[in-house]
C-alpha cells in the first residue's frame, strides 16, 4: 500500500504548505517511508527526553523511606512513606525537623505528629463533638 504524502491532504481547509505545516516525508519519492525533517527530530528528541526524565523522577527517590506503624490497641499495621527531599508524608506536605515530622492527611482529616526519636505517632482528629487522639508506634530505622 502506497503512503500518500501528507501535503496532498488539507489541514482545516488550508493546504499543508500554506498552513506552515511540514509534511515530514522524503520529497524524493512520494511512496517512501516517512523521514522526519530536522525541526521535527528536535521536537521528538525533546519530547522523548522529557518522558525519560518523568520516568526517572517517578521512581521512589533515595530520600524516601517506608516506615511501618502499628496501633497497639488493635494490632493493625500500615506503612507511611516519608520523602525527606520533597518534605512529604504519603504525598501530603509535612514539616520535618530533627525532633518530629508533622502533617495533615486530607483524606481522613487527621493531624499527625511522628516523634523521630521514640517512634510515637500521635493522631489528632477534630470533630464537632471535640475530636479524639490516637496513639500509635512506628518502627524507625536510620531515616532522613
Amino acid at each position: 500500500m502506497a503512503i500518500k504524502r501528507a501535503c496532498h491532504h488539507e489541514f482545516g481547509g488550508i493546504p499543508c504548505k500554506d498552513a506552515g505545516i511540514g509534511d515530514g516525508f522524503d520529497h524524493g519519492d512520494p511512496d517512501a517511508i516517512m523521514s522526519l525533517k530536522s525541526p521535527h527530530r528536535a521536537r521528538i528528541a525533546a519530547w522523548a527526553a522529557g518522558i525519560a526524565l518523568l520516568a526517572v523522577n517517578g521512581d521512589a527517590s533515595a530520600s524516601e523511606t517506608a516506615i511501618t506503624c502499628t496501633n497497639p490497641a488493635s494490632g493493625a499495621s500500615w506503612q507511611i512513606r516519608i520523602d525527606y527531599d520533597r518534605g512529604t508524608v504519603d504525598s501530603n506536605p509535612a514539616q520535618v525537623s530533627d525532633a518530629k515530622i508533622s502533617w495533615r492527611d486530607a483524606k481522613d482529616g487527621g493531624n499527625y505528629t511522628l516523634d523521630r526519636k521514640s517512634g510515637d505517632l500521635t493522631v489528632i482528629v477534630a470533630s464537632s463533638t471535640g475530636g479524639y487522639f490516637i496513639y500509635d508506634r512506628c518502627k524507625l530505622g536510620n531515616s532522613g
